[in-house]
């Protein structure tokens, strides 16, 4: 490996340099002096972060997919197969190509292909694998901070083998642990789209570790590699393919360099600057590659954050007003003033993270537009710390305390400035995933102050106590806040209480409960929430649709219309629109409303479906068949689209086009049982009885509970002809093998039976056939089976029996005795009418033969049929 050397090597014979080491960390301060807390060995330290961490959360596990999931993960068309894996790279997080207008403009291809994954090793959409995986990395990422806090509180030391040093197990603990157990991480981890947080903070944290295995100290001196800084650079970007923060680590190596490494006096060189002290020729900066590693940092996070550029386009990501309210006020100061509000509301998160809340916009928090509005101090409070801890950061003479106070606020504000609205609008006033990365920040601090506490209490043992509340406080606050991300029921209604205000809470709430099919109750939160936000767009067309389908259509009318003019792009709206136009038989406007929600949206499927049935009602077939063909261009699986079809087709007489409908539709969706019901009640109208009875049962099979499935299997059987046959065709005959042979057509075993009148069966003939003479009232009540067969059959069994010559087909009535047959007209006792083959052309002879009620080839008769294959 190629190294830079950075000082002189005039440690050269130090005998131990491990026990130097030791001896010059002892002489610096070191927090775990002063902190009254555990001392454990490295790896059981990480055991106990692990399993602390894992029990915070073990309970979200089973947990639902919630809120943004939906769209995410389970209507995200990237986690399919049928994607080309090329395609993330080109799509944003939830699925949209990036160039499109309407695109989130969020890009963390890394995350949308651990999702895909998991969809594809649990072969669907079940929510647990993605839980545990959550779950673990949160983990990972926990055990990753004890060292990371090691470095961190007690700088970067090694020993002679080039072994890194922790110099503070305690304190380093004790923040890893406040990182683990911290209620506001439960966003990222319970929520399966926090992944994207979780895998950025843990490539975050690699890149972090990686830039930090670039230094060593050997026995020639102080080395650095340049292979780690740009392995650094390399995690950096993937952290920052998981989410956007990921490229501010490369910020906060920079910062760990001069801070850490350098030692640099921020204050002192910020004077030497301003009074162009010549003493910064020797101030090592060239001489120990801090600013060639600076530039190698720099250039790398140029050429990131160009390609991601690219890629992404040049246009901004749209965002609406009720997103982001601050971000659209008209005068500048009412922006900055609220922006504050918001870093003092994440501050506070952090602090006391007990109103909890899976969205902070939509009125949830007011906006500040007077400097007499109370809000104020909580800025003015936020702004009051973050001076003191930055005048203490620079001007403290005591160099460990600068170091820790620079790190912990760096780690704290750095991470946060993409989510700060300082370059660039976001999509949310408040938002509690992102500030998983920012709370490392935090820990430093609190651990810190812990540290000074301590160092100035006398009874160290109740500030120990005291934080260890702390700590158990939070396990019991991520445990329940776990258990109210496990559904969105739990989630939506745990949010009334934290932001009563929010109209956005209001309409999740209603839309769960609608969903479940509780519209009365929905619709006293949709009410509620268009009273909070009397523009919320979304929550008129969702409450217009329930009164719609009450038939209140005048007051659904009256919404969607609203919710159109105030945003005439609203496509849904429209379309919805035109659903009660059409209910109120105000056709003309109902077409037009289809036709300008299609404007707005070309490819809509449900709202060609719509203007189908329009067009259908109208009598306008033709319009009709078009409008549902496109809506299954646009989408192929849209079964209802597909059915409409069929059954219109079917309804005019197009049999033959109806069929082929049907088969193109049941090869894109095979497992539909509408459209094979569909499909078999054409193909029975078409005489197609085999195919048609198998469809029927098929659909049966799939949804047992629909009576018509039944029915008009019932009504396909009667269609079907009934044939009593009584001979070698009987089952265990020798001639039952055609019976089955479905190349010869469909028969269907209905049940047993005997005739109703007495007939002749007498065993004939060299080669021992059955006949049945036709003179009712001699012989006996002849017995055999009941089949209904399709017309292919009956024109076999016609061939078969030599039928006119040899046998002739009529009409008997035969008394059921079992009956077995689906949907049938026959009964135990009852009688039906039945094709049979008997003979009216026979030898007189035969007359004077034995009289038989039932045949058996095998019988005791000894008159053995010969097969026509045996015969001479």
């Amino acid at each position: 490996m190629f190294f830079f050397q950075i000082f002189n090597q005039h440690n050269a014979e130090a005998p131990n340099l491990e026990q130097a080491f030791h001896r010059m960390a002892q002489m610096e301060p070191n927090l775990d002096h002063d902190i009254p807390w555990f001392l454990l060995p490295s790896y059981w330290a990480k055991m106990v972060v692990a399993l602390i961490s894992f029990l915070c959360f073990a309970n979200s596990y089973d947990g639902d997919f919630v809120f943004d999931d939906s769209e995410a993960i389970i209507n995200n068309k990237d986690l399919r197969a049928e994607t080309p894996l090329g395609d993330l790279w080109y799509h944003d997080f939830w699925g949209s190509k990036l160039s499109s207008n309407t695109s989130h403009k969020s890009y963390r291809p890394l995350t949308v292909l651990t999702f895909r994954m998991n969809y594809f090793f649990a072969g669907g959409f079940y929510p647990v694998g993605f839980h545990v995986i959550n779950i673990i990395l949160h983990c990972t990422i926990s055990v990753l901070m004890v060292d990371v806090f090691s470095i961190l509180l007690g700088g970067l030391q090694f020993s002679n083998k080039g072994r890194r040093l922790n110099l503070a197990p305690k304190s380093s603990l004790l923040a890893a642990l406040l990182f683990a157990v911290h209620p506001v991480h439960t966003e990222c981890v319970a929520g399966i789209v926090g992944r994207a947080d979780l895998l950025c903070a843990l490539f975050f944290l690699l890149s972090f570790l990686g830039y930090c295995k670039a230094f060593r100290e050997n026995k020639e001196g102080h080395t650095f590699s340049v292979f780690w800084v740009l392995v650094s650079v390399v995690l950096g970007a993937i952290a920052m393919l998981c989410k956007e923060q990921g490229i501010t680590i490369l910020g906060l190596n920079a910062v760990f360099d001069a801070l850490v490494i350098n030692k640099i006096n921020l204050l002192e060189l910020i004077r030497k600057l301003l009074y162009k002290d010549k003493s910064l020729e020797n101030a090592g900066l060239l001489r120990k590659g801090l600013l060639f590693r600076i530039t190698l940092l720099m250039c790398g996070g140029a050429s990131i954050l160009y390609i991601r550029w690219r890629i992404m386009g040049t246009g901004p990501p749209a965002f609406t007003e009720v997103d982001n309210p601050a971000s659209f006020a008209d005068s500048l100061f009412v922006r900055a003033i609220n922006y504050n509000y918001y870093y003092s509301l994440n501050a506070w998160l952090l602090l006391c993270p007990w109103w909890l809340c899976f969205d902070w916009s939509m009125g949830c928090i007011p906006l500040i537009k007077s400097v007499s509005d109370w809000r104020i101090i909580a800025l003015a409070a936020l702004w009051f710390c973050l001076i003191g801890l930055m005048c203490q950061a620079l001007c403290s003479e005591d160099s460990h305390k600068r170091r820790i106070l620079t790190l912990g606020l760096g780690f704290l504000i750095i991470p946060f400035l993409p989510a700060s609205n300082l370059f660039f609008r976001v999509g949310f006033v408040v938002a509690e995933r992102v500030i998983y990365l920012p709370s490392i920040g935090y820990c430093i601090l609190f651990t810190y102050g812990f540290s000074l506490l301590s160092k100035q209490a006398k009874k160290k043992k109740i500030l120990a106590v005291a934080v260890l509340g702390v700590l158990l406080v939070n396990v019991m606050r991520c445990a329940l806040r776990s258990s109210q991300w496990r559904s969105e029921e739990q989630l939506f209604r745990s949010a009334l209480s934290v932001c009563p205000l929010n109209a956005k809470v209001h309409y999740n709430v209603g839309k769960n409960l609608a969903d479940k099919g509780n519209q009365s109750a929905a619709i006293k939160y949709y009410r509620e929430a268009v009273r909070l936000n009397p523009k919320y767009v979304h929550a008129m067309n969702n409450l217009g649709n329930i009164l719609k389908e009450r038939n209140e259509l005048h007051e659904a009318e009256e919404l969607l219309s609203l919710a159109v003019q105030i945003q005439p792009d609203f496509a849904a709206a429209w379309m919805n629109l035109g659903i009660v136009q059409n209910s109120l038989r105000r056709f003309e406007e109902a077409e037009q409303s289809y036709w300008t929600a299609i404007k707005h949206r070309k490819k809509y499927p449900d709202c060609y479906y719509n203007l189908g049935r329009l067009y259908a009602d109208l009598n306008r077939h033709i319009d009709a068949l078009n409008a549902w063909r496109n809506a299954t261009v646009l989408k192929p699986e849209h079964s209802l689209a597909w059915n409409n079809m069929i059954i219109l087709l079917d309804n005019t007489g197009n049999l033959a086009q109806a069929e082929a409908v049907g088969r193109e539709a049941l090869e894109l969706i095979p497992n539909d049982h509408s459209l094979m019901f569909s499909l078999a009640n054409v193909l029975g109208k078409s005489q197609k009885y085999k195919e048609s009875e198998a469809l029927f049962l098929k659909a049966i099979k799939a949804n047992p509970n629909a009576a018509s499935y039944h029915g008009n299997l019932a009504a396909l059987a009667s269609t079907m002809a009934r044939v009593f046959v009584y001979g070698t065709l009987k089952k265990g005959q020798p001639n039952y093998k055609h019976m089955i042979n479905t190349a010869k057509g469909l028969a269907k075993f209905q049940g047993r039976g005997r005739t109703a009148e007495k007939y002749p069966l007498v065993i004939a003939g060299k080669y021992n056939i059955p006949y049945m003479l036709n003179i009712p009232g001699t012989g006996h009540h002849i017995a055999g089976e009941i089949y209904s067969v399709d017309e292919q059959m009956l024109r076999f069994l016609d061939e078969f029996e030599g039928c006119p010559d040899m046998y002739q087909r009529t009409l008997m009535r035969i008394q059921v005795v079992e009956w077995e047959g689906k949907g049938g007209a026959g009964e135990a006792d009852g009688e039906l009418e039945c094709f049979v083959y008997s003979t009216a052309t026979y030898p007189p002879e035969w007359l004077g033969l034995p009289y038989h009620d039932s045949y058996d080839s095998s019988g005791k008769h000894g008159l053995a049929y010969v097969l026509r294959e045996s015969r001479e």
